[in-house]
Parts: C-alpha cells; sequence; structure tokens
C-alpha cells in the first residue's frame, strides 16, 4: 500500500494544459488553480499483484493439419499447420498447445487410455506429450536427422510406434525411453530385389488384425508389402498401377481395401494377392462409348463392420468424377446397396470414423464419423438412416463471416445472460441428432471465481453475435443481423461502382451498454443504428437521419456561411431540431447532390424479440466523394445521446427527440480556445486523395479471405520537426506496405503551428458528469472529445431533468470549456473521485419499450447517476480525470484542469489500446502498445506496475481486435478463427489451474472380447507378439546416432526464462506434476516395502509357532 500526495499551493496551468477561456473571448488566458489542497490517496496495488498469462482459446483451429481421437477417453484432438494442437472433450474441456518450432502438424497418434499423444511434425521431429495434467507439456521429442517423416502407426497397448519415411524405410521408436529400436525395415528388403524402381514413400502402417506379428506397409506407388516382423521378410507383395492413398482392414484380417488415386477402391484378400478380387469406382459412370469417367483421388477409406447388419460402413472422401466442376467437397457413406454422399462446405482435411471398441480384430460397430474440415468441424450420427449431424457445442462458427471487431465485457448484470440466452434460443437451427455429443472425455467443473461476462463480435456481414465467456467458456447467445434495416443494395455505376464495397454492412465498432441494454453499431459505410432491447415483437418504423461530416475546410469561408456555421460563440445557435445546411453539417435539403451509401427500409418493419434498431444516422457522399469513416463513437443512455466522429468533425445525436444536436468541423469545435496557431490555408487539393484514403480497402487483413474491409485506425501522422503539412500516408490500409505493418511513429511534442488543411480526427468519445469550465461550481452532464492532435477537449451539454421537458424540450451544448494537450492521439477518458475510485458514466435502468401500457403506472424513465460530488469528501468538489494517448497518460484536477501526474507510456512505440479496469478491487490504467508490450500504470499516482513484452510481433489483427476488461482480463484475435482470453491478474493465475478441465480421467480399459473355443481352434484369435523380444536392444541392438537426435523433455533454460518474464511456463509445471507423480509413485513404493516386511515378520512368528507345536499331540495343544 503507498500513499501519493500532490499539493497544490496556488500554481498555474501546468505545462502541457492550456485553460479555457470563457464563451466570448478572445485568447487563452491562464486561471488560477485553486486554494492549497492536498489529496491523499491509498494506492492498493503493487506489482506483485499483476502477472500476464494465457487463459483459454476459443473458435476453430486454424488451418487444421491432422485429426486424432482416443476412443477410450473420448477425447479429440486438432493439429494445425503453424504447429498448434487443439485438445477437446466435453464442454468446458478445452486445451491448447504449441510446439515451439512452429512447425505443421503432420500427424497424432494418442496412446489409447494412457494420457498421452504423439505428435509428427513437418521440421521431421516427435514429441511426446503428457495429457494427465490441465496444461500437457512435451515429455520426449526425436529428432530424425537423415529422414523426413511421412506416416505414424502405434498400435493399441503397444509401446512401440512405427515410423514411415520418405525414402521408404520404417523405424520403430519406443515409447517410454523415445529412443529408436536397432530395428529397420528398409526399403529395398521390403520390395523384391528385381524391382528396379522406387517405392516411394510410404504412405501406411498397420499391424494385421489376425496377427500382431505382421506388419502392413503401403507404398505411395501402389505397392503393399505384408512384413514378417519375427523372420524379417516379406509374406506378400501386391503391386498395383495407380498410386495409394490409405489401406484399411477388415476386422477378422482376412481382407484389406485400398484406395488409389484413380477414384478407385480396391478389395484383396490374402489368401490371393496377385489381383484384387474386387474393384470399384463409387462416383464413376461408364459413357456411351463405354469409358468411364475419370474421377478425383479417394484420399481416405474406413472398412467396419457392424453387429447389427451384415453389410460393413465404407467411409471415403473425394473420388468425385472431374466432369462436374463446382461440386463441393463430399463425404460418402456406402452402407450396402444405399449411397449417401453428404457434400460439406469446406474441403475435408481428414476425417474419422468413431467405434465402439479399440480393439481392431473385433467388430468395429462404427456410430459416428468425425470430420475435419478446413474451415468446420462436424461429427455425423451414423446409426441414423439419413445421418444427421451432431450440434456443436464448441465456439466453432466464430469466423462463420470474418470477425471485423471485439468488445469485451466483464462483471455484467446477472439477467442479461438468461435473456440474451432465451431469445437466441428461439433462432436455433433444428434437425441436429437427438442422441449426446460423442466427444465426451475430460471433466470440467465450475470455477469459485465467476461472474458473468459477454463477448461481442462484429463480422464482415453486418452481423454481431453476443457470447457468453462466463467461466472460460464461450457459448453463443444471441446473433443479430444489421444488414436487415436496409434494402439490398442495388449495382452503382461510375465512379461510386468503383469504390462499393463487397461487404457495405460490415461492423467496424460497437458501444453497448449492459445496464440500460442500449446498443450502438458503426458500419463501415459510414452508418451508426442504434437499437433498443425488447422482449416482445415489434412493427417498427425506423427513424432514418442523414448527415454531412464532409469537412469542405478548403474552400473559402464568406460571411453568409459564417452566419450558418455553428460557431461556440453563442450557445443559443447549439439547440437547433433541424440544423441548417453547412460546410460542415447538412441534410438533402442542403444538398440536392447528396446521396447515401445504403437505403433504410421506409415501410414499417416487424422485428422480433430482441435487439430492435430504432434509429440510422448515415453521413452522405458529396459531389461524388464518399463520406469518411467514422472512428469514435458513445452512447449514453441517461442523456439519451449518442456521439460519433471522423477525420472531418463531429456529431451529437439526441436519439429520444430523433434530431441532431451538433454537427461540425473538429476545428470549429474549439471556438476561440484552438491550441495551435493555424497557417495560411495552402492552395486546394486534389480531393480524390482524401476519399480514395478513406473507402482504401484492408484487401489483406484475413490471409484467407479476399474481402475488402476498411480500417477503423484513421489516426493521422504526426509532424516532424521540418513539416509543415500532415502526412496522410498513416491513414492507408494496415495492411499496406510501409510503416503500418511495423508500427512504426514519429511525432514531435513541440508542434505550436500547424496547416490549416489539416484534418484533425476525432479518435474517442466519452459521455459523464463533469467541470465544463473550469469556474462551475457543480459538475453537469458533458461531453470528453479527443483528437488526432493529442487534444483533448470538454464540451457541456444542458439537458432538462424533468421528464416531459426531456421529450420536448431542446438540449443546448456550451461553448468548449477544457482545452487539455497530450502527446499522440487521445485513446481513453475516465473519471475518478478524489478517493482515487472509478466514476461510472450514469445510465437508464433497462424498460422494455414494447411492453403494455399499465394506465395505473406511467413509464418514467429511471436514471442511475454517478455524479463526482456524491463523494468528495477527500477534497471538497472536484474529481479526477485521466487522459491516455499514444504516448502518455496524465491525471488532471477537475475543474481546476491543473496537470497532476504524468506518465510517458513509450517512446520508440505507441499505444494501440488503453482502458482503465478493475483488478483485485482496485483500479488501473491498462496500455496495449504496438511493439507488443502489455503495461499496467497505477491510478491516479500513474506508476508502472507491470511491462511484459508479450507479443513480441504484433500483426494489424490483433491490434484491431486487443481489448481490455475489468478482472484483469483481455482478448484479441490471435488468428482469424480464434479468440484467445489472457490475464494480466496474479490472482487469476494462481487460480487458473482449477478453472481449467481435466483431460486424462481414470478409466479401466475395456476387455477384449472372448472369441470362443471353436474360433480359437480354427485360428480366428489374434497372434500376439512379444514385441519387447523384437524391438528391445538385446535383439535388435542400438540405432545408429546420426539417424536421429533424442531431446529429453523441456530444456531447462526455458524454465527459467518463463520464470525470468514473471510467468510460471506450462514445461514447468509439468515438471512439477512429474515430481508429485514420482513422489507418489514413491510412497507407494514405501507402503509396498512396509508390508512386505510386515508379511516376513509374519511369516517368522508361523515358523516358530509351527516348530514349537510340531512334537505335541492333537490333545496336547
Amino acid at each position: 500500500m503507498k500513499k501519493f500526495r500532490k499539493v497544490l499551493d496556488g500554481l498555474t496551468t501546468s505545462p502541457g494544459t492550456i485553460g479555457s477561456p470563457t464563451c466570448g473571448s478572445a485568447a487563452s488566458t491562464p486561471t488560477a488553480a485553486p486554494t492549497p489542497r492536498e489529496i491523499d490517496v491509498q494506492e492498493m496495488l503493487v506489482s506483485e499483484n499483476f502477472q500476464i498469462c494465457k487463459t483459454v482459446r476459443h473458435g476453430f483451429p486454424y488451418q487444421p493439419t491432422a485429426l486424432a481421437f482416443d476412443p477410450v477417453q473420448k477425447i479429440v484432438a486438432i493439429g494445425t499447420r503453424t504447429g498448434g494442437i487443439r485438445i477437446l472433450g466435453r464442454p468446458g474441456v478445452d486445451c491448447y498447445c504449441q510446439h515451439e518450432s512452429g512447425a505443421a502438424v503432420l500427424q497424432l497418434q494418442f496412446l489409447i487410455n494412457e494420457g498421452a499423444l504423439v505428435t509428427a511434425c513437418a521440421d521431421d521431429t516427435l514429441h511426446l506429450w503428457n495429457l494427465r495434467q490441465r496444461r500437457p507439456a512435451v515429455l520426449h521429442s526425436l529428432k530424425f536427422n537423415r529422414e523426413r517423416i511421412t506416416f505414424c502407426h502405434l498400435p493399441f497397448q503397444s509401446k512401440w510406434l512405427y515410423v514411415g519415411t520418405e525414402r521408404g524405410n520404417t523405424h520403430i521408436v519406443n515409447i517410454e525411453s523415445f529412443i529408436l529400436s536397432g530395428y529397420v525395415i528398409m526399403w529395398n528388403k521390403a520390395i523384391e530385389l528385381a524391382t528396379k524402381t522406387h517405392p516411394g514413400p510410404v504412405v501406411h502402417l498397420s499391424d494385421s488384425p489376425k496377427d500382431e506379428g505382421k506388419l502392413l506397409i503401403g507404398f505411395e506407388s501402389g505397392t503393399v508389402v505384408q512384413w514378417d516382423l519375427r523372420v524379417k521378410k516379406a509374406d506378400f507383395r501386391i503391386y498395383y498401377d495407380e498410386a495409394i492413398h490409405s489401406v484399411s482392414w477388415h476386422h477378422e484380417g482376412k481382407q484389406f481395401m485400398c484406395s488409389h488415386s484413380d477414384g478407385s477402391l480396391t478389395m484383396w484378400n490374402l489368401r490371393n494377392t496377385t489381383k484384387p478380387f474386387q474393384i470399384t469406382f463409387p462416383h464413376g459412370k461408364v459413357g456411351k462409348d463405354g469409358r468411364k469417367e475419370s474421377c478425383k483421388p479417394i484420399l481416405k477409406v474406413e472398412y467396419k463392420t457392424s453387429r447389427n447388419s451384415s453389410e460393413p460402413f465404407i467411409i471415403f472422401s473425394g473420388g468425385l468424377s472431374y466432369d462436374k466442376a463446382g461440386r463441393r467437397p463430399t463425404l460418402t457413406i456406402m452402407h450396402g446397396k444405399a449411397i449417401t454422399v453428404l457434400e460439406m462446405d469446406h474441403p475435408i482435411v481428414e476425417f474419422m470414423v468413431l467405434c465402439e471398441t479399440p480393439y481392431n480384430n473385433e467388430i468395429q460397430e462404427p456410430y459416428a464419423v468425425v470430420v475435419l474440415l478446413e474451415k468446420d468441424f462436424i461429427v455425423v450420427d451414423l446409426t441414423q438412416s439419413n445421418f444427421p449431424i451432431f450440434e456443436n457445442p464448441y465456439p466453432m462458427d466464430i469466423h462463420e463471416s470474418p470477425v471485423t471487431c471485439t468488445a469485451y465485457f466483464a462483471d455484467c448484470p446477472p439477467d442479461i445472460i438468461p435473456i440474451l440466452y432465451s431469445i437466441g434460443a428461439k433462432n436455433k437451427k433444428t434437425g441436429y441428432s437427438q442422441k449426446e455429443w460423442p466427444v465426451s472425455g475430460g471433466t470440467w467443473t465450475l470455477g469459485s471465481q465467476t461472474y458473468p461476462e459477454i463477448i461481442i463480435t462484429g463480422h464482415a456481414d453486418g452481423s454481431i453475435k453476443f457470447w457468453d465467456a462466463s467461466a472460460i467458456t464461450l457459448q453463443m447467445l444471441y446473433k443479430l443481423k444489421t444488414s436487415k434495416v436496409f434494402e439490398k443494395p442495388k449495382p452503382s455505376e461510375g465512379r461510386a461502382a468503383d469504390l462499393a464495397e463487397e461487404d457495405p454492412f460490415a461492423v467496424q465498432m460497437v458501444s453497448w451498454c449492459p445496464h440500460s441494454r442500449v446498443f450502438c453499431v458503426v458500419g463501415i459505410s459510414a452508418h451508426v443504428i442504434l437499437y433498443r432491447f425488447s422482449k416482445y415483437d415489434g412493427n417498427t418504423q425506423i427513424v432514418s437521419l442523414d448527415l454531412r461530416l464532409q469537412g469542405d475546410g478548403e474552400d473559402p469561408v464568406s460571411p453568409s456561411e459564417t452566419e450558418n456555421n455553428p460557431c461556440f460563440s453563442d450557445p443559443s445557435c447549439h439547440s437547433p431540431q433541424h440544423p441548417p445546411a453547412s460546410p460542415g453539417c447538412g441534410t438533402p435539403d442542403g444538398a440536392k447532390d447528396s446521396n447515401q451509401c445504403l437505403k433504410v427500409k421506409s415501410r414499417p418493419v416487424r422485428m422480433p424479440p430482441g435487439y430492435q434498431a430504432e434509429l440510422v444516422v448515415q453521413l452522405l457522399w458529396v459531389d461524388g466523394e464518399p463520406p469518411q469513416q467514422i472512428t469514435s463513437l458513445d452512447v449514453n443512455s441517461a442523456y439519451g445521446l449518442l456521439a460519433f466522429g471522423n477525420c472531418n468533425g463531429l456529431a451529437v445525436v439526441d436519439y429520444i427527440q430523433k434530431s441532431i444536436l451538433l454537427c461540425m468541423s473538429t476545428l470549429d469545435l474549439y471556438g476561440a480556445a484552438d491550441p495551435y496557431q493555424r497557417l495560411t490555408r495552402s492552395p486546394r487539393k486534389n480531393r480524390q486523395s482524401t476519399s480514395d484514403f478513406c473507402m482504401r480497402g484492408l484487401s489483406n487483413f484475413y490471409s484467407d479471405s479476399k474481402k475488402r474491409i476498411r480500417t477503423s485506425y484513421q489516426s493521422l501522422t504526426e509532424l516532424t520537426d521540418n513539416q509543415v503539412s500532415m502526412d496522410m500516408e498513416r491513414s492507408k490500409s494496415p495492411t499496406s506496405e510501409s510503416r503500418e505493418n511495423s508500427f512504426s511513429r514519429s511525432r514531435s511534442s513541440s508542434v505550436s503551428s500547424i496547416d490549416r488543411d489539416t484534418k484533425e480526427a476525432v479518435t474517442t468519445l466519452q459521455f459523464g458528469e463533469s467541470y465544463g469550465r473550469k469556474n462551475d461550481a457543480l459538475p453537469s452532464p458533458c461531453l470528453w472529445v479527443g483528437t488526432s492532435l493529442g487534444v483533448a477537449l470538454l464540451i457541456p451539454i444542458s439537458i432538462p431533468t424533468d421528464h416531459e421537458e426531456r421529450l420536448e424540450e431542446a438540449l443546448t451544448v456550451g461553448p468548449s470549456g477544457g482545452v487539455l494537450m497530450l502527446k499522440g492521439s487521445i485513446l481513453r477518458f475516465a473519471s475518478l473521485d478524489c478517493g482515487g475510485s472509478l466514476i461510472q458514466s450514469p445510465y437508464e435502468v433497462w424498460r422494455d419499450p414494447n411492453a403494455p401500457e399499465d394506465p395505473d403506472r406511467p413509464r418514467r424513465r429511471k436514471l442511475v447517476n454517478f455524479s463526482p460530488s456524491s463523494s468528495q469528501e477527500a477534497c471538497g468538489d472536484g474529481h479526477l480525470a485521466v487522459v491516455c494517448s499514444e504516448k502518455q497518460a496524465k491525471v488532471f484536477l477537475m475543474p481546476s484542469q491543473t496537470c497532476l501526474f504524468v506518465h510517458n507510456i513509450t517512446e520508440s512505440s505507441f499505444v494501440l489500446r488503453a482502458d482503465v479496469v478493475s483488478v483485485c478491487n482496485s483500479i488501473c490504467l491498462a496500455c496495449f502498445c504496438a511493439n507488443g508490450h502489455v503495461m499496467t500504470l497505477s491510478l491516479p499516482s500513474l506508476r508502472p506496475l507491470m511491462d511484459v513484452n508479450y507479443l513480441p510481433l504484433t500483426d494489424m489483427r490483433i491490434a484491431r481486435t486487443f481489448c481490455f476488461t475489468n478482472g484483469g482480463q483481455a482478448l484479441y484475435l490471435s488468428s482469424p478463427t480464434e479468440v484467445q482470453r489472457i490475464t494480466y491478474s496474479q490472482e487469476m493465475c494462481d487460480n487458473l489451474q482449477e478453472m481449467l478441465g481435466e483431460l486424462f480421467t481414470p478409466i479401466e480399459t475395456p476387455e477384449a472380447q472372448n472369441r470362443g473355443f471353436l474360433k480359437g481352434f480354427f485360428g480366428g484369435n489374434a497372434q500376439n507378439v512379444d514385441r519387447e523380444e523384437l524391438f528391445g536392444e538385446a535383439a535388435a541392438g542400438k540405432a545408429s546416432r546420426s539417424l536421429a537426435q533424442h531431446i529429453p523433455g523441456p530444456a531447462g533454460m526455458e524454465g527459467m526464462k518463463a520464470a525470468a518474464g514473471g510467468v510460471v511456463g506450462d514445461l514447468a509445471r509439468a515438471r512439477i506434476a512429474l515430481d508429485e507423480r514420482g513422489q507418489r509413485l514413491g510412497e507407494l513404493e514405501e507402503r509396498t516395502a512396509l508390508m512386505m516386511t510386515s508379511a516376513e515378520t509374519f511369516s517368522k512368528h508361523a515358523h516358530e509357532l509351527m516348530l514349537k507345536c510340531k512334537d505335541k499331540k492333537w490333545y496336547q495343544l
């Protein structure tokens, strides 16, 4: 606990703070600070309260490559191209692991019911993962030096892993020691000596269901060899003309099926391997000329038998004819004469048939098919004839449309999640399988630290999704489609067609008040939609308002224009019901050539329960030029006001009266209090550059999407000492080359004059109670305005307190109150009382706008106000204002506007996101910088508490989607399909283990079926083989050291680095878990030794008693 005191003893306005003149004043005059007073704030937070670590990752694994399933534990693993692994079980059991090398995962193999996983990566390394802990860790690694890994196979209940290579050789690895055996099946031994060509890489390995000592090896060229492991020679060799992609055994081990590159399936019988006894082209038809259609390769086939049917299941992917262009990827299920073709929305990466038994020599009894697609994950129910899919409990559809913005709300009102879920449940899809989700492994319990959390994602198609993020899970609550507010866009012509968006409804930013349930959306077409929540249907006429924020500041200003232009010198002109047409503000009447980007539906719209559109505000095209996109937004339900701004100016809308309250350029907002000396206007420039800069697409924002989504980061570049005009280059698309990818900026802190043509963007807005001017005695409703030039404006607003007057009387906007200066674009405002507690913005308690009227109880607005004057015992009247920019943070004392604390956050980089958040029952300022650093500062003293280089290589996706929330949590879009949640709270890091699910649960391995005497007598039982005797060092010798390098467990240096960074690494946790397990085994050995000693003592006493009684008669005993 630390105390910070600042004595204000008659200081004048501090450097960087410019006093605001009263209305009508012509110059900026410093105002004396208040009489001496002392601020005594007890700051509770210290550095030990902070530690950063990842908590959980949601969404679909990006660029999946491999799939595995444990049939006993019932968990699934998915590998990705970037070296990630997602392990999924029942809802709540969701774990993400990452290979340090980042190499693509080629194949996954579970040690069935052992709590371990083997991964084969593209860098020719095998890894053994321990899953018997909540955070899996690598136990062993084996790096192949001279050969490329192509296929792996681990028989059930075996500790020997078969590894096929690109050279055609097969190596054997001991899973326990992760050391190569000296036993090697060389390709030239597997094929006949007379064969002159190389058989190609190994594409399949499997042991015979009939005999574990027989290994079936499939080569890419079409050669199949059954190798006898005991006698070290081939039983038979099959040579086929077409390349092989996969092989699948019949459970009796007498026949197997191969899939080929020509779209054929061949069935082979071990009695006669000279030719296949059956060749089928499932999708190849014979033409009129007698020729068969050429078909695509069948990439994988599975051949499974069922107890209830004499006909087996043959399931495969691919095989369609080439002439059917545009056909979607398919999964074909053949059962008897019935052939069912399931069309998929995305290409199939891998599929697996789930069976009741883990033994390959028993009737398989398939019940489901897990299908891993490029952008989806589905499970098909095989037990029903129509093959329905299971309802997926995981949030795999975050990327259904590309995510364009995110918002994170922790500690929401407890009633908001149930009501959103009940509304969203009415629109859920139907037709799912009625059976339970088959991937049901692991255990998960609700943690002790749970509170309502909601994540909101905005998407390129204009949809918005509300997600329940409580207790580190993610479940979709409600989906809102903003496109339903508008008519369908018509094809554009001319310049409009060139600038038209492929996604005109894409969401740029959102503003949500969970208490009042008022929701605001900013779209890419320069439109704002305001929604109100209702539990009832509504038939609503959507009100549409049009604005001009085009900012023709380059045109000469005539006296007539000055008369119509709103100016702060006359407060009476700021309460228009219908503002006049002016260069900064206008309506369609004032500009005949204006047109809208989108057309709002003019007829009454039937709206279902949920969020219902009430008001749409659009910026207009002017003179064939598009409107600048909106860069800031805030809505306040207590005031009934909506404010938004762009690089031209600011607009304030009264959404209760459906009128425009304020619409003017940023320059006009200052009035006479402009902190810059504006230079003479430069010659008029080509206006095309401005529109182009606004409409440039974010074409490569998602690497897998060609959609153009404009960026919302439109802050201006800074002036250097030898620059006079503003450089618009930094407002390009974030994917443009140059410095936007590297997030490099420069700013001169000594700029006092700028060009009049400079566009000063409004970068942040916030409504709240404050002191609009230095001489104000009481706080009043105000709007904080932050700009890209580092200026913070305070605009007071007069709002009637009476309910009836609020509905009818016009609101008035006072002249500019305070003008505060910082380095860099302003990012965030917050208000604290003089005790250091956060002052929340006032809000209106939610009331249903469509609820039936009660004549006895008329509906009235109920407001909750957090005024600074309500808790001023510490320093009388006044409060603290926290202002954070790209470069620094300042704390001001209001109303004197005296700067109390200053902290330069970064010099070499700049802040992307900043928020005042609660952590450990206190508050701090959290910042995320473009160089990947996450920092926290104490409030109000701005003392550094944490600075961690968390994301060294930050890309634009993370920059756009990173957001903080209360409880020491944050999130960002780690890939186009995944949301990564992190915590920077030490308390949550300590409790994370109990919040995560257990991947491994002790389950008894099912016993193999007894096949009966007759089957065993006639050779039906599978023959076992002692693999240790074959592959052990005593029999096979040691493998060449140069062939593969064994890497035992995580390196000690990595653990030291994790500890030095203040984060306990996952690998260190694995070591601790292993030590604990070893300790428990040691205790077990001690107890066993004690029992043996006790048994020996008992045996000794019994022997002595026997000797004593040996010579006695029975009647003497």
